[in-house]
């Protein structure tokens, strides 16, 4: 089954082309970050306008590098959830009129799902159940993958999710966006005990996270060298700052995975890039005998190839949509539709 993908959730533009949930064929994107980056941040109205320009020449030329005609396409999958709405309304359109022109069934994929099932494209022998760390600049969640289309979530943050921390601190930092690449680099040879920053703790449930505190923290530590006029050691920031959140994220991982008892972990999403999550991750599960999963680096990102693998699953649990379908900012990833 031949499916052609798209994504456009947030500021890559992305399509692809997959065949039976685990072969890449095509996988094309184009990303507007740059133009973010002069703000800061991802500015929506940007990101939609980039969308409209770049998607229908990432259709052509996802076929043309996979060597599919179109009248070889079995269905069109797409992201229609979670994400910035415009953005979204982007590439559900698009691929509405793809399925509709090409007479083939139309698959919604949720953008968390997608991510999880990146792993499925690098690791042949993953399959559920299993647990995955869900960590981007939109979620940090731990989710119970009991089926390709069946998610329960264990828990997640209350507040901020990790990758956007990644992103403000980069930007404090002065080392521009997307910040998790950059940080990452910056934290490399650091002293990761030269500052101390917050762990946070959630009384009621211990799988549940807050980044909130640790991203203030880490704000007034550079506000404060700045008014004194202190010369901050970057290195060591970073470095303190990717232990604190590896610190939050790790030990939940592992407590979800003894409360499973499944000894099967996966990681994904754009923060699962992180070398120091996941060496600290790869350190828990040869402790405890766990097998990890972690996606190659092309993978973490945002990309229409993880929107095809995970549209496979789909459209064999019969989630095809109707020519009605919408774009949400949220849902939750155990909803269908």
């Amino acid at each position: 089954m031949k499916i052609l993908a798209f994504e456009s959730s947030c500021d890559e533009t992305a399509a692809a082309v997959v065949e039976d949930g685990r072969t890449i064929l095509s996988s094309v994107i184009a990303s507007s970050a740059d133009m973010h980056a002069i703000y800061g941040g991802v500015v929506p109205e940007i990101a939609s306008r980039k969308h409209v320009e770049a998607i229908s020449g990432l259709a052509d030329e996802a076929l043309r590098q996979a060597g599919v005609e179109k009248s070889e396409i079995d269905a069109v999958a797409v992201t229609y959830a979670p994400g910035l709405i415009g953005a979204l309304l982007v590439g559900v359109s698009f691929a509405k009129s793809v399925a509709y022109g090409l007479g083939v069934p139309l698959i919604p994929v949720h953008h968390v799902r997608g991510h999880i099932a990146a792993n499925y494209i690098a690791h042949a022998d993953l399959e559920p159940p299993f647990l995955c760390l869900c960590v981007s600049g939109g979620t940090t969640a731990l989710v119970d993958v009991k089926d390709y289309t069946h998610f329960e979530v264990l828990g997640g943050t209350r507040d901020d999710a990790s990758g956007e921390c990644f992103d403000k601190i980069a930007r404090v930092l002065g080392l521009g966006y997307p910040g998790g690449g950059p940080m990452d680099k910056m934290a490399q040879g650091g002293n990761d005990k030269a500052y101390t920053f917050p762990r946070a703790h959630v009384a009621d449930h211990p799988l549940d996270m807050s980044f909130s505190g640790l991203k203030t923290a880490v704000l007034n530590t550079v506000h404060n060298a700045q008014q004194k006029g202190e010369e901050l050691n970057l290195h060591d920031l970073a470095a303190s700052f990717a232990a604190a959140v590896s610190d939050t994220l790790v030990p939940r991982t592992m407590q979800a995975n003894e409360m499973l008892g499944y000894n099967k972990i996966a990681v994904a999403g754009g923060v699962a890039a992180n070398s120091r999550i996941r060496a600290d991750l790869q350190r828990d599960c040869d402790r405890v005998g766990a097998k990890l999963w972690l996606p190659p680096l092309s993978l973490c990102g945002d990309n229409a190839a993880m929107i095809g693998c995970q549209g496979y699953y789909e459209s064999l649990a019969g989630h095809v949509a109707g020519w009605d379908l919408n774009a949400k900012a949220s849902l939750d990833i155990s909803k269908d539709g």
